[in-house]
């Protein structure tokens, strides 16, 4: 597999591969508390790493903590992670399983990229997210505290996730520069096809979630398993993904899994190439 066929994008201050990993799945269920497998998860980010992903992504959120210590166990050289690009986010508060309330305070923003800082063992996050933006807090506050990040150098570039165009905009014209936006897209789930125009418009990265839930398409006789038909072993969910990264030049997709051998088929998705009508098939399917 060659994850370099994944195209390049400008992001957190190198140029990295399209095709990312997301370290949400290395934490345990619930997205609480350590793995089930503490050495497996760390057999994931290095394979990930000499497959040739080069960019991360994880958040205070994921176990809480978990996921940026096994980052650092697995990948920090003792002087930083060389020409891998560790995105981290902020803006959640955990007190149990699948529990994720929002917290905006500038306060609490502040304490979570320094903590962040500490426990992946960096001076700067190359780039980081606003997790949510907090209905409690008016987000005029938040922003500026995330534009302090920059202009003090705590972080690199920052990004937002779950937003809408407005948002976007309310948070450029607070001088906010937003470098990406992380929003659920997949091809069985397209609510933010219009972000994903206006980052394109705009030159932000696109980090789509769950990027390989293709819904209702990849059921039996459906337009995946029809496509697939053309790429002898092929799965669906490297069609999933090649048909992400064939969408938009900003898009960077980060399938997530605490497998070795799940991770290097998500990252064989690199490797498809569809053609017009392939791509169009899927496209139109919804």
């Amino acid at each position: 597999m060659a994850v370099a066929d994944s195209g390049t994008i400008e992001l957190g201050g190198k140029k990295v591969h399209r095709l990312g990993y997301g370290a949400m799945r290395i934490t345990g269920d619930g997205i609480w508390g350590p793995p089930k497998d503490h050495d497996e998860a760390i057999r994931v980010l290095r394979r990930a790493v000499e497959l040739g992903v080069d960019f991360i992504d994880t958040a205070d959120s994921y176990g809480p903590y978990i996921s940026e210590d096994l980052i650092k166990e697995a990948l920090h050289d003792g002087t930083g992670y060389g020409d891998v690009v560790i995105a981290t986010k902020g803006g959640l508060t955990r007190s149990g399983p699948d529990v994720w309330p929002p917290l905006g305070r500038p306060e609490y923003l502040r304490q979570c990229i320094l903590m962040s800082l500490r426990r992946l063992g960096l001076e700067q996050i190359p780039l980081w997210q606003l997790h949510r933006i907090d209905r409690k807090t008016p987000r005029e506050e938040t922003f500026a505290e995330v534009k302090k990040f920059v202009d003090e150098g705590l972080a690199l570039q920052v990004g937002l996730s779950e937003v809408s165009v407005e948002e976007i905009k309310a948070a450029q014209e607070a001088g906010l520069p937003v470098a990406s936006v992380q929003n659920r897209y997949n091809l069985g789930d397209r609510k933010a096809e219009d972000v994903l125009d206006y980052c394109e418009q705009q030159g932000i990265a696109f980090i789509p979630w769950a990027p390989v839930n293709a819904g209702s398409l990849a059921r039996p006789g459906g337009p995946l398993e029809k496509v697939a038909g053309n790429h002898p072993g092929t799965t669906t969910s490297q069609l999933a993904l090649a048909w992400l990264l064939r969408r938009s030049p900003v898009m960077v997709p980060i399938p997530g899994t605490s497998s070795v051998s799940h991770l290097e088929e998500n990252l064989g998705g690199a490797d498809v190439t569809l053609t017009d009508d392939e791509f169009r098939t899927l496209a139109d399917a919804i």
